[in-house]
């Protein structure tokens, strides 16, 4: 059976055709699963998306109508497939529910340290052979505290590394992590967290109940030299209030490695044509502000681990089994 891979970076495709190879043979696609691509699926029972595919109830309709039954999901977070549809056109449809989360976890510290640093205009400076040092204080963050929004396990691992630069340490989630409370962790109401925190980092999912939960009012509780990190769904925050709060001069800095509008933004190259969105080309001008295109996820572990778990919900499918990664059809209720 061949199948069909849609949005595979130039790094991902030797992976992937080898993690099938002598089971399937895998075509791969650099574009991206949308309205316009969908019809390249014709044919195919079962094919394979990126974290940024468009998934809505007119992509799958065409991918139904093509014979597609099995969608196979290279990503965890499924807030871009509408499975109320998927489940009334008999798809069945898989993610993969976990990766190594400290590629994640990593990041996240990767981007907060370089805000606090100024590692961007350092380097940029010293390109140009100028070597001074105003504009570039940073601060210790041995001492200050991390507030950690989601303690789930990318939440987890954040709080260790945090836990490590010896931070008092602050958590909300829906149910606290005892692994985060043994190092310390002191879970308290969302509100606080963001009064309190130093540095602020975003771990939970995108869901009704979190999208745009960083919007007017809890920016405005922050403290105005907070750093803030998103490394997990773009909708989480507001982005026309953060940029609102960023022209008022708060903030010490922001980094960000995901955007509520980068579908047909990020992972494609907009250098020559520019871009629309005039909130991200607000966004990045900033000094104070790092952006980078959803890669907190992009090691080869993670990226191996990926790839792996979709082979085998291929192989369930085909097999005829279930696993927790079956996102449709849902469990029946208990």
């Amino acid at each position: 059976m061949e199948i069909l891979a849609f949005g595979v970076q130039s790094d991902e495709k030797p992976l992937i055709e080898k993690a099938f190879a002598g089971q399937h043979e895998v075509r791969c696609l650099d574009v991206f699963l949308n309205r316009d691509t969908a019809p390249i699926a014709a044919g195919y029972e079962i094919i394979s998306t990126s974290v940024n595919a468009d998934l809505g109830g007119r992509v799958l309709q065409t991918l139904a109508a093509g014979g597609t039954q099995m969608i196979a999901q290279r990503s965890t977070g499924f807030n871009n497939i509408d499975l109320d549809v998927a489940e009334r056109l008999a798809l069945r449809v898989a993610r993969v529910s976990s990766y190594s989360p400290y590629s994640v976890a990593e990041f996240a510290w990767t981007l907060a340290m370089a805000v606090n640093r100024r590692i961007i205009r350092a380097a940029g400076r010293t390109r140009d052979f100028d070597f001074r040092l105003d504009g570039l204080l940073g601060r210790d963050v041995h001492g200050r505290t991390a507030g950690v929004v989601g303690t789930g396990k990318i939440g987890e691992a954040f709080t260790r590394i945090a836990h490590g630069f010896g931070m008092e340490l602050l958590g909300w989630d829906v149910a606290e992590n005892p692994a985060c409370v043994a190092l310390g962790m002191k879970y308290v109401e969302k509100e606080q967290l963001l009064a309190e925190s130093d540095l602020i980092s975003l771990h939970v999912p995108l869901l009704p109940s979190t999208h745009h939960i960083i919007g007017k009012e809890a920016l405005a509780r922050m403290k105005d030299d907070v750093i803030l990190v998103n490394s997990s769904r773009g909708g989480l925050i507001d982005t026309t209030a953060l940029v609102t709060e960023l022209r008022a001069g708060r903030f010490l800095g922001v980094g960000l490695d995901v955007y509520e509008a980068e579908a047909g933004l990020f992972f494609l190259d907009k250098s020559l044509e520019g871009i629309d969105d005039d909130t991200l080309a607000r966004l990045v001008t900033f000094p104070n502000v790092i952006v980078t295109s959803h890669q907190a996820y992009y090691t080869e572990d993670a990226v191996g681990q990926i790839i792996d778990t979709t082979v085998r919900n291929v192989a369930d499918y085909l097999a005829g089994r279930r696993s927790d990664n079956v996102l449709v059809p849902a469990l029946p209720a208990s």
